[in-house]
């Protein structure tokens, strides 16, 4: 192993934070390599003066709630997660020697997450970008046309890919403006369809799929061009083919439709609960998911558009 020397702190917060005997800890007790001792000593360096400006004279007034305002300023500092993992393990050795040392009672750093735990939000498409998916398909081609019907369905609707996939022809009621959708338990529930998306699966139902049909298709809506029920992975296919064709540099699947629909529908102003209702949530903490009122996305808010941010 290296134990070759890395800097000694010396400073007042230092001293308060036991920093010197932290590092002959990493280097002598815990056998670490000298960048290992260095990277924790620079992160726990940090955490000492982020708490010093804080008013934390001493490691041992840290707590659980402090620790996670420090991983979020890392995240608003724009450090990568990596970064992030490696000071939350150096937080944790640190609440291991301040414990073992009897400089701390109790260890706050346990109810840390790391990055990997973070709930991150699906991507989702601008009006512009779904107006760029849209238009891809060249209808010229037969199977094309019922790339854009299924595309438009899956932005109208929001539907999951297993129940895009799983549609009737009987499903569509074309002149309720509905589609008959089972969800998750096999629960059915009606989604409104828009104008343009039935427009688009009626013209595919009259010219396209009767030519597709030979006799093995059990009555589902879209098909596959050797004339079976396309699959979900056949449904992905449509949507990375059709995206990349739209020239679209986010990564496009069926959830990134599901998600624009609600945002979109959100961003306009509809009631949650409704939302809620077309997708098929059983409890509305799923949908709020989509309303982005994370916490990233609050910071992000403030910091643009606040005046004194």
């Amino acid at each position: 192993m290296d134990h070759s020397p890395s800097p000694r702190p010396t400073s007042a917060i230092a001293r308060a934070f036991h920093l010197e005997r932290f590092r002959d800890y990493l280097a002598l007790e815990a056998g670490n390599s000298g960048n290992t001792v260095a990277s924790y000593l620079r992160d726990i360096t940090r955490l000492s003066e982020y708490g010093m400006t804080r008013g934390t004279k001493a490691p041992e007034q840290l707590s659980a709630a402090q620790l996670r305002e420090f991983i979020y300023f890392l995240k608003d500092l724009g450090l990568a997660p990596t970064t992030i993992r490696r000071q939350i393990s150096a937080i944790r050795t640190y609440f291991k020697f301040l414990v073992g040392e009897g400089i701390a009672a109790r260890d706050p750093s346990e109810r840390i997450e790391s990055p990997k735990r973070w709930r991150t939000l699906p991507a989702v498409l601008t009006v512009a970008e779904i107006d760029k998916l849209l238009a891809a398909p060249n209808t010229d081609e037969p199977l094309a046309i019922r790339d854009r019907a299924l595309l438009e369905f899956a932005y109208a609707t929001g539907v999951r890919v297993s129940e895009l996939v799983a549609l009737k022809l009987q499903d569509i009621l074309f002149e309720d403006g509905v589609a008959r959708v089972f969800g998750k338990g096999a629960k059915e529930r009606l989604v409104p369809v828009g104008r343009r998306a039935l427009g688009a699966v009626a013209l595919y139902a009259r010219e396209i799929r009767p030519t597709l049909d030979r006799g093995k298709t059990h009555g589902f809506l879209f098909l596959n061009a050797r004339g079976t029920p396309l699959s979900r992975v056949g449904a992905w296919g449509v949507i990375k083919v059709t995206a990349r064709r739209a020239g679209l540099a986010k990564r496009v699947t069926p959830h990134t439709l599901r998600h624009t629909f609600a945002t979109h529908l959100l961003e306009g102003g509809a009631d949650l609960r409704a939302v809620q209702e077309m997708l098929g949530h059983a409890d509305l903490s799923t949908t709020q998911l989509y309303t982005h009122v994370d916490r990233d996305y609050l910071r992000t808010v403030h910091k643009s558009y606040h005046p004194r941010a």
